[in-house]
């Protein structure tokens, strides 16, 4: 297993990201996260091909009431990369996040979860119900291999296997409902993790672990989680953007499976699409921190 470490100066005054690295060590390897504000945990994760950069927006209105937490994934923004696609599994990452969580010894957590994040997250959440006192799910679902995931999807996959090297400020320019919403220098803080090809292992990899058969690796963790909530009685917050064909369903899924969603309904963010924090970060952060402040914990 070949460990890559991003230079620190590719991460150099950054656009609108002013926020002090911090790194903790999980078997080995360094994994970064903001944590900004004190209080109450919001733990924000984030899906492919991002990191915690894609907080930047919500992070200052969060961090002024609550301690806001963004963690990258292992081959992620300023966490450290594995060289070799086979070293990225649906177990690792379940892992390093359950193991984060209780190095850092966090309780009492606000979940915010989109995309991947949402397939760990809430897979981790479910099976430490106790550290987690609320949830809030964007743009993501819970596959179980049982069901299609829509030609979107598929072209999506299909486009990551075949292509020789992704870059990620035009994915995330695309996956935008106004392209130009991005500007030059998010894009290239979007790239900054990345100096070359062997650095994107992981990024290459996410997009075909998502379980396809009920055979495949998480796709067990992940039908648990779905049972779990099914009978969850704590707040939960579903939000999802309306011009994303990928995830769009997961709306109407996530609503019909949790029961406690009846009390708080569903939000549609309208005018975004996948990356629904960087087209309408304020707007997200106002509706969680309403949301917190409407169902204190109990």
């Amino acid at each position: 297993m070949t460990v890559l470490r991003t230079p620190d100066e590719r991460f150099a005054s950054l656009e609108d990201f002013p926020y002090q690295p911090n790194y903790i060590d999980i078997n080995g390897v360094r994994v970064h996260y903001v944590d900004e504000g004190a209080g109450e945990v919001i733990l924000c994760l984030h899906g492919e091909p991002t990191w915690s950069y894609l907080y930047r927006k919500m992070i200052p209105a969060l961090a002024r009431h609550h301690r806001v937490i963004a963690m990258d994934f292992i081959g992620f923004g300023r966490s450290d990369k594995f060289s070799a696609k086979e070293d990225y599994t649906f177990e690792m990452h379940r892992s390093t996040l359950e193991d984060f969580i209780e190095l850092k010894k966090l309780d009492r957590i606000t979940l915010v979860a989109q995309d991947w994040g949402g397939l760990l997250g809430l897979t981790v959440a479910t099976q430490m119900p106790d550290r987690f006192a609320r949830l809030v799910i964007m743009n993501t679902f819970l596959p179980t291999g049982e069901e299609e995931l829509g030609e979107a999807f598929n072209r999506w996959r299909d486009f990551v296997e075949r292509a020789p090297n992704l870059q990620m400020g035009r994915i995330i320019a695309a996956g935008l409902k106004e392209k130009k919403r991005l500007t030059p220098g998010a894009k290239a803080a979007y790239d900054a993790p990345f100096p070359d090809v062997s650095f994107k292992a992981g990024v290459m990899t996410w997009p075909l672990l998502v379980p396809l058969r009920p055979e495949d690796s998480g796709a067990a963790e992940m039908k648990k989680a779905r049972s779990v909530l099914s009978a969850w009685q704590k707040p939960i917050l579903v939000m999802f953007s309306d011009s994303d064909p990928i995830t769009k369903p997961g709306y109407e899924f996530f609503l019909n499976l949790i029961p406690k969603t009846g009390k708080n309904k569903g939000i549609w963010i309208h005018d975004a699409g996948h990356f629904l924090q960087e087209e309408k970060g304020d707007e997200l952060a106002t509706h969680i921190l309403d949301f917190i402040d409407r169902n204190p914990e109990e």
